[in-house]
């Protein structure tokens, strides 16, 4: 059965903004498509908010607008037309739409200038965002609550190669998304993010599918493990090669 319009508009905006979480979309079922390019779609969506405007009050009305939206799903009300939001409206549980609300208050901390207070802080934002965006995603999958605490184990895990994938495009517009930005800190942040995915494991069907989009975190990782400065450099690439394999691997083994 084919994609209507609105499920199209969701795969598109993804292929346009999120190669890697697009790529391995393309890798899953049909069935998982329809709720994995909604979620992605809009966490692209609340994700450009902060960016698309220097004024900071436009740029908590955007995110309101997406809070609104949400909270029209958690109490079951009549949810706006639109392309992301409706598909939403048509898997999210309450608590789900909620948990997503979640995200998007995180996401506040993109509008400012402010670094981090401390590594702490850093961790909660990015599991407020990859955490809860990809434990959605899971959930609606079908995976089992008990797997949530191995799961989001997981993701810290890719959550922290997503990060430092970005670090430099942040720096360049005027954030200071590191708490210590040291080599020997990132290093030490990538060991331990690789142990973190061996909690994987424990992981079913349909959380490992959810984590499919992290499939460049291992290489990502042991890159920074090994050579730190390349960071800075921008310079955690994956050679079109290596990236295919990777990919083809984390699909067969069901693990990143």
């Amino acid at each position: 059965m084919g994609f209507d319009a609105d499920l199209n508009a969701c795969a598109a905006l993804v292929e346009q903004g999120d190669a890697d979480r697009f790529t391995a979309t393309m890798a899953s079922p049909v069935s998982a498509r329809r709720i994995l390019f909604p979620l992605y779609a809009f966490n692209i969506e609340v994700s450009r908010a902060p960016w698309v405007t220097q004024e900071p009050m436009i740029a908590e009305m955007r995110l309101q607008w997406w809070r609104d939206a949400l909270e029209e799903i958690a109490e079951s009300r009549p949810v706006r037309r639109h392309e992301v939001v409706t598909p939403l409206a048509g898997f999210l549980t309450p608590d789900q739409a909620r948990a997503l609300d979640g995200l998007i208050d995180a996401r506040r901390w993109d509008i400012g200038a402010d670094p981090f207070e401390d590594e702490a802080e850093m961790w909660r934002y990015l599991q407020a965002t990859t955490g809860t965006l990809l434990w959605t995603a899971a959930q609606a999958l079908g995976a089992a609550p008990a797997e949530q605490a191995a799961f989001l184990k997981t993701t810290r895990a890719v959550a922290l190669a997503n990060w430092l994938q970005a670090l430099p495009e942040l720096e360049a517009r005027g954030k200071r998304p590191m708490h210590d930005g040291r080599p020997e800190t990132l290093a030490a942040l990538a060991k331990t993010a690789l142990r973190d995915l061996k909690a994987q494991s424990a992981l079913g069907r349909a959380s490992r599918l959810a984590l499919l989009s992290g499939w460049r975190a291992r290489h990502i990782l042991k890159t920074t493990a090994r050579q730190p400065g390349r960071v800075a450099r921008g310079a955690l690439v994956t050679p079109a090669l290596q990236r295919s394999l990777t990919l083809i691997r984390a699909r067969l083994t069901r693990r990143i």
